[in-house]
């Protein structure tokens, strides 16, 4: 069997701040960050990876470099451009609070219902849009295990793997917060065991290593 550990990055300080990066923009990793990236290698030290697979903002970057030295593991970094997050135009860089008085409709239904989020307003990304780009990084990868043992990371964003996993799991759109969402910081797994044809959950947002209380800001 083949599984994938989906790593969300370390929480940033628009994270802390309440803000949309999405897929252009960006801010560093709170201090905090690191530490809680250290305790995921370690809880992770045990599994041998094949490859890391990574988004090209900097705040996966940062993530993935800082888990590669807590694995103390000589695998290669692949950069993906796939694996930003959400394109989410106009809200990205706004405060939540600002997103909600002028963008309300685009914003529920981001958040609590998907099939029938409509970004056009915004200039955005659909969730159909953000699975096509994303699902064949994964395929890909698991493609090249020819033996179906290997273990491999996907270190990307919040609201993006959401999406994707639910998506390889086979939810419908207007499910896919059915688990919830995704921690700064947290594993998410999942094997195939026919090459890629089919997904099954292992673990959820898995964050029983982080040394601290798991705060609203923390989760997307």
């Amino acid at each position: 069997m083949t599984k994938c550990y989906f790593i969300r990055h370390g929480k940033t300080e628009w994270n802390l701040e309440g803000r949309y990066q999405g897929g252009q923009g960006d801010s560093p990793l709170l201090p905090q960050s690191y530490r809680d990236i250290v305790s995921l290698g370690h809880y992770l030290e045990p599994i041998r990876f094949s490859r890391m697979y990574v988004s090209p903002l900097p705040r996966t970057k940062m993530t993935a470099i800082f888990l590669k030295e807590a694995l103390n593991q000589d695998m290669p970094i692949i950069i993906n451009e796939n694996l930003r997050e959400f394109n989410l135009g106009k809200m990205e860089g706004m405060r939540f609070t600002e997103v909600k008085q002028r963008y309300p409709e685009e914003l529920h239904d981001f958040r609590s219902a998907p099939a029938n989020y409509n970004p056009a307003r915004i200039q955005g990304e659909t969730f159909q849009e953000l699975i096509e780009r994303m699902q064949p990084v994964v395929k890909k990868a698991v493609k090249l295990d020819k033996n179906g043992d290997q273990n491999l990371l996907f270190v990307s964003h919040g609201a993006a793997l959401v999406a994707l996993i639910q998506s390889l799991l086979g939810t419908p759109i207007a499910d896919i917060r059915k688990n919830g969402g995704l921690t700064n910081s947290s594993v998410t797994i999942v094997e195939t065991l026919d090459h890629g044809q089919t997904f099954q959950l292992l673990k959820w947002n898995d964050t029983q290593f982080l040394h601290h209380k798991i705060s609203q800001s923390d989760t997307i």
